[in-house]
């Protein structure tokens, strides 16, 4: 009977007359609409569009919104007028593609909207090069910061880029360049489905210097050989792979303790971490990798480290870590609240340090201490008990099996003292 009910009512709110038509397009205009989407058109007492969406339509009488300026205050417009209106609104492919569907649906519900996509820029981009597209995966520069795409082009082989004029494909050429990404094919793929329309193949250096690219373009970028260039979803990358001051090689999480504190630290995809004492930048680098939607804050104070981590960044080719030159705890002022907190050394400021990291650490963080000598380990044991945390505690010893002769021996690492906690208000923690 409920699902009787329940059919009954999806077919009456299918029935119900929306209000609000969101019609996707290509750059083609009015030949790219299938029947359905120019009677709504034809409907409209409302056009709703980018400026050059709306020349396509010169003969509509009604009252024209050109989308520009601040998305939120075109929304506030619609809303205005729906309910006395039939609104359409013109966009480019499949409105919930990286388009404003998604916001109107969210905003005025899907009972008052209806949605008629047209196949979208990247579809139409992989189309026209023959290459299948369920693999790719999807970047969106276009008002954006490009901090990070260098770390996410690490896993992929196949990438769509929408570009603007700040972040167009000449910029993101030179900035790959940068870090050495250079073994791409790139795909400019300009005004697809209309009369000026233009696809051609460069290299990442051929790209970096071409500047007759129009604004409305799609960047196919297909790495060569990308078999040889898998990596695994844990890097676990030895100490030797990184930049590190030498004689003093242990300024560097080895790699084995490296991974049980990245565990404890419970990273997400879009985490915003802080490394306190990063030396090297290992682990900032390791879960940047990880949080490659996030952002990560590497904080130290000894310069030549500073130089070091910096390097090894652009050896690593991360692009969401910002090193940041100072002591802690003055050096952590200013910076976003983070999900999670690596505090590799203290320079002496321990209590002062873990002050700041709890106050600033985002509900349901986590804090991972790497203690090495023992007044390190009583104060921050001393400092958890007092403030009414009971961390995780695992002391780690390690040993590596090296040659001697024509044997093996084990050779121990310095034992290294972990603290994992989470900060949760419910439990009175904070």
């Amino acid at each position: 009977m409920n699902s009787i009910k329940t059919m009954d009512q999806l077919v009456q709110r299918s029935l119900k007359t929306k209000t609000v038509t969101i019609v996707g397009m290509s750059d083609c205009g009015c030949g790219s609409l299938t029947a359905r989407a120019m009677n709504a058109v034809s409907r409209a007492q409302v056009l709703v569009g980018g400026e050059r969406h709306l020349t396509f339509f010169p003969q509509f009488e009604g009252i024209k919104i050109p989308i520009k300026g601040k998305i939120t205050d075109v929304i506030k417009q619609i809303e205005e007028l729906f309910n006395e209106n039939h609104v359409v609104v013109l966009s480019s492919g499949d409105p919930l593609y990286f388009g404003i569907g998604g916001l109107l649906v969210k905003k005025l519900g899907l009972d008052n909207v209806e949605i008629i996509a047209h196949p979208g820029s990247v579809q139409l981009a992989f189309s026209k090069i023959g290459v299948n597209w369920d693999d790719a995966l999807t970047l969106s520069l276009h008002g954006r910061s490009r901090k990070g795409f260098i770390t996410k082009i690490q896993t992929h082989h196949k990438i769509a880029v929408f570009t603007d004029a700040e972040n167009s494909p000449k910029s993101i050429a030179e900035y790959m360049l940068s870090f050495g990404e250079k073994n791409w094919k790139a795909w400019i793929c300009e005004h697809l489905g209309g009369v000026d329309e233009k696809v051609r193949m460069l290299s990442i250096e051929e790209l970096s210097k071409t500047d007759d690219i129009s604004d409305l373009n799609v960047l196919i970028l297909i790495r060569d050989n990308h078999e040889q260039h898998d990596q695994s979803v844990i890097s676990f990358l030895h100490e030797d792979e990184f930049e590190k001051r030498m004689p003093k090689k242990g300024l560097i999480t080895k790699r084995e303790v490296r991974l049980l504190s990245l565990g404890f630290m419970y990273l997400k995809k879009d985490s915003v971490v802080w490394d306190i004492g990063t030396a090297s930048g290992s682990v900032a680098i390791e879960a940047a990798k990880i949080c490659s939607d996030g952002a990560v804050y590497a904080i130290e104070v000894d310069h030549e480290s500073v130089e070091i981590c910096k390097q090894n960044i652009m050896a690593h080719k991360v692009d969401n870590v910002e090193v940041i030159e100072g002591r802690a705890p003055e050096a952590l002022k200013g910076l976003p609240p983070p999900d999670s907190i690596f505090v590799g050394g203290s320079k002496g400021s321990m209590r002062e340090i873990l002050d700041v990291c709890l106050e600033q650490l985002k509900e349901n963080g986590t804090l991972v201490v790497n203690a090495i000598t023992l007044e390190n380990v009583q104060e921050a044991y001393e400092y958890f008990k007092e403030k009414n945390f009971k961390p995780e505690i695992v002391l780690l010893n390690i040993s590596r099996g090296v040659p001697l002769a024509h044997y093996h021996r084990y050779e121990a690492l310095n034992p290294i003292h972990i603290f994992a906690v989470r900060k949760n208000k419910a439990e009175g923690k904070v």
